[in-house]
């Protein structure tokens, strides 16, 4: 068993999964805050039996959230910047290449 927590099993990493990433945590987001509002009549319930953790948990998921469809939509802005320079390549003069 010491070769298990050893580190003498080494393989690849995985390739990172492709998709719709954007809409993914869009989607995530707002399930998220349909959550928080969808439990905020119910604030007085949730302090009376200490449970308005549950409120703030769907808050901050919420705004972690909006960080994330920020991050992603910059990081999808630069793949299809880096896919379009690759798809036209240019010398150094900033011309393009004559084929």
């Amino acid at each position: 068993m010491a070769g298990f927590f050893s580190g003498s099993f080494k393989h690849e990493a995985p390739e990172p999964l492709e998709g719709p990433v954007v809409a993914t945590v869009t989607g995530g987001t707002v399930v998220w805050f349909v959550l928080f509002l969808a439990q905020l009549p119910f604030y007085g319930w949730f302090d009376d039996h200490g449970h308005t953790w549950w409120l703030w948990t769907c808050l901050a998921g919420g705004g972690l959230g909006l960080i994330g469809i920020w991050y992603v939509r910059r990081r999808d802005a630069a793949l299809k910047r880096a896919a379009a320079a690759a798809a036209a390549p240019e010398d150094a003069a900033g011309t393009p290449a004559a084929e």
